[in-house]
């Protein structure tokens, strides 16, 4: 092995609340975020499993510190821009009577985002190196108009992610690395949406005054634990292959369901207005929203064909699959306001099927080394979504083709590097949206037979790109 010196009374018609999770437009499947080191980025993360080339290793293979001499840095920034829209002739939204909802497309739902990453390694000694990480692995922002046709499924969506990785690897000395790390996850989520009175209003035998809509905010947070662990193999002065995995878990976001203006029926006997009179309420109850974090496994191949030319390839395999829904539950049962699943779990709010498939990434990318100071870098990869059979209003997304060009600047003497990259997405079709209120009972998921009427449909365009830098420093 050598080293090398790196250069997240029922409501009383409670509806859907909504999903925490990425728009996954831009992303690395799901609400995994690709942009976490612009060196990698810059060959579309092509081969990043077995392509050591500063401290960004810890996050793409722990192993790989190894081949890293010293102490090594590496700090940097990405902006990823994510356009997603709906057309606005292909919008049709209902509400609990069966009536069209007036207002917009909603516009562009998610503004630029910035997402910063430091990574360090170190040197123990010719077999073992330590590392540490500090990254955003998911996240995302997505917030629609006030007046959008959809809002009374989905409004404001944003989860907050930052990941703290300790690492360590141990090499054998004749071309066998050995890494593993630790992800400390905190992550703070926030959903909102509209609430629709038009159902309780129209029941209403009394008095009217309850406000034509309402409004529902959850948010909360959590810290989660995944581990990863990884292999690097040198074949010869040449070839080398990286393997890394990643385990999963369930974040469990809990805070607080905070409701304005629900419409209720007030019962007999009700001081002013007697029974049956729609009235608007306010609540706040403690809330839980389990939201899954998949495994994962990364292939890696690095190859010199000369000198100055090397191949990078890859592939990441995603158990998308464990998200299979997106419950909200309610955990303080004496709340009125707190509604629950006919037949469903106990405490549960709401029910958002899911149902996502696993998912596959491969890219492809080269680096040239022009002179001994500048280096030029290409990639592609083909990103698979895991939305398929249910595609809501919060997760517009189809697979993509992601495209990406890099360069990188090296100062041999002083051990200063730093790379910049861009890249752009372009999907293979426009999302497909649907959304219909839904109930879990004991034997699945059922569209809600207290509120057939509501729904939201659409077509979504789709684009985005991003741009990172990244400074290194090997001492």
């Amino acid at each position: 092995m050598h080293k090398t010196s790196s250069v997240l009374p029922r409501a009383v018609r409670l509806t859907t609340l909504a999903a925490i999770a990425v728009p996954a437009s831009a992303l690395a499947g799901g609400f995994s975020l690709n942009e976490q080191s612009a060196s990698a980025m810059g060959t579309a993360n092509a081969g990043a499993a077995a392509n050591p080339e500063n401290a960004t290793t810890v996050l793409f293979n722990p192993a790989g510190m190894s081949q890293l001499s010293g102490t090594n840095i590496s700090f940097g920034a990405a902006v990823l821009d994510i356009d997603a829209e709906a057309k606005s002739d292909s919008i049709q939204a209902s509400n609990q009577l069966g009536m069209p909802v007036s207002g917009s497309a909603g516009g562009d739902i998610a503004d630029p985002a910035v997402l910063p990453n430091f990574y360090m390694t170190h040197e123990i000694n010719d077999s073992i190196d330590v590392g540490f990480g500090v990254h955003a692995p998911y996240g995302l922002a997505a917030d629609y108009q006030d007046d959008f046709k959809g809002r009374y499924f989905a409004d404001e969506t944003e989860l907050t992610a930052i990941a703290f990785s300790p690492s360590i690897a141990v090499s054998n000395g004749s071309g066998l690395s050995m890494g593993a790390g630790i992800n400390l996850i905190y992550a703070e989520g926030k959903l909102t949406k509209f609430q629709d009175n038009s159902g309780t209003k129209a029941s209403a035998t009394g008095p009217d005054l309850a406000p034509e809509q309402g409004y529902a905010n959850i948010e909360g947070d959590d810290i989660g634990v995944t581990f990863r662990v990884g292999f690097l193999y040198e074949f010869n002065a040449r070839t080398q292959v990286g393997l890394t995995a990643q385990t999963g878990t369930t974040l469990e976001l809990e805070g607080d369901a905070t409701f304005t203006g629900l419409a209720v029926l007030t019962p007999p006997g009700t001081p002013g207005v007697g029974g049956g009179a729609a009235v608007g309420i306010d609540s706040t109850e403690p809330a839980r929203v389990p939201l899954a974090i998949p495994e994962s496994a990364t292939l890696g191949v690095r190859h010199e064909i000369t000198d100055s030319v090397t191949l990078l390839a890859g592939a990441t395999y995603a158990k998308w699959s464990r998200f299979e829904a997106l419950n909200v539950y309610g955990t303080d049962s004496t709340k009125p306001v707190t509604g629950r699943s006919p037949g469903g779990t106990s405490g549960l709010i709401t029910h958002i099927p899911e149902k996502w498939d696993n998912t596959w990434q491969f890219n492809v990318g080269g680096v040239w080394q022009a002179t001994p100071e500048w280096a030029f870098k290409a990639g592609y990869a083909w990103d698979e979504s895991p939305v398929d059979e249910y595609v809501t209003a919060r997760i517009p997304s189809s697979d993509r083709h992601w495209l990406s060009l890099g360069t990188q600047w090296a100062d041999a003497s002083s051990g200063w590097t730093v790379d910049a990259a861009v890249g752009t997405l372009l999907f293979t079709d426009d999302a497909r949206v649907s959304d219909q209120s839904n109930i879990l009972t004991a034997s699945g998921t059922q569209p809600n037979p207290a509120d057939p009427n509501s729904g939201y449909e659409a077509e979504y365009e789709l684009s985005a790109w991003s741009a990172g830098i990244q400074v290194s420093k090997a001492f």
